[in-house]
């Protein structure tokens, strides 16, 4: 979709050699954004997994200079302080042994057990109990997200946090839950 939309915007710079009104380059468009001198390199997009990007604090910067959305991009290292509840939430998740294994795309060794430590369930947890720490993960996530839209927050430690980080999160906690199903279904009829 992408590499249709930017050929579509920009058929002659993203256009396919001699058929640059017909047909999309993905080589070009993958490369502006993977490439050496690509969107990852300059650092406004990171990588989340396999032709996976979000936006960095900067990459929003720039967005909002070239939208004149405002005169001015925030100065570099101004952020909110988080509260101590949240800011426990992303430390127990940060430190989890299940992100751990997504940052060193190691997922396929993901264990229940890791998905359990992620959300704060025990293996022996039932129905109601269960789907109200999931539902309250999602909450919570969400809310972040929304928090950290327009401005990042910074942690005691001087972590600072963005809205693409709790995104990653939040797609942490979706693959678990997906990849986890059955497992979640089987506490659930206890």
């Amino acid at each position: 979709m992408l590499i249709v939309a930017s050929w579509q915007k920009f058929p002659s710079t993203f256009g396919l050699k001699g058929f640059s009104e017909k047909y999309p380059d993905s080589n070009k468009i993958l490369s502006s954004i993977m490439g050496e001198k690509g969107l990852a390199r300059r650092g406004w997009l990171v990588k989340m997994g396999q032709k996976l990007y979000a936006l960095t604090r900067e990459g929003r910067n720039v967005i909002r200079r070239v939208m004149l959305e405002e005169e001015e991009a925030p100065t570099p290292g101004t952020a909110q302080r988080m509260n101590r509840e949240h800011e426990r939430f992303l430390k127990s998740l940060f430190d989890s042994s299940a992100v751990q294994k997504f940052e060193d795309n190691r997922k396929q060794e993901l264990s229940f057990a890791d998905a359990c430590r992620f959300w704060g369930v025990t293996e022996n947890m039932k129905g109601d109990h269960l789907d109200e720490k999931l539902e309250s993960m999602d909450a919570v996530l969400a809310e972040l997200d929304r928090i950290l839209a327009d401005v990042d927050a910074e942690m005691t430690g001087g972590r600072v946090v963005t809205a693409g980080d709790i995104r990653v999160m939040t797609n942490i906690h979706r693959y678990m839950e997906d990849r986890f199903e059955r497992h979640l279904n089987l506490l659930r009829k206890r």
